[in-house]
């Protein structure tokens, strides 16, 4: 069986933590930032874990991540 191939757009979006969960940057934070309030921007540069439903999908876009 070949090897599979992972997804290199989901490669740089996506890390998983040696416990094992999935995290990703917050949206909204790659322009426009002037009109945004100091604490929404410290909000938005705090990474976030991935969704339940969404993390099966991950793995396998990722699948010799950790």
């Amino acid at each position: 069986m070949p090897k599979m191939k992972t997804r290199k757009s989901a490669a740089k979006r996506f890390k998983i933590t040696s416990t094992g969960k999935i995290i990703r940057r917050n949206t909204g934070k790659g322009h426009l930032m002037m009109k945004k309030s100091p604490g929404r921007k410290r909000r938005l540069a705090v990474e976030s874990s991935v969704a339940t439903g969404e993390k099966q999908k991950v793995r396998r876009m990722i699948p010799y991540a950790g």
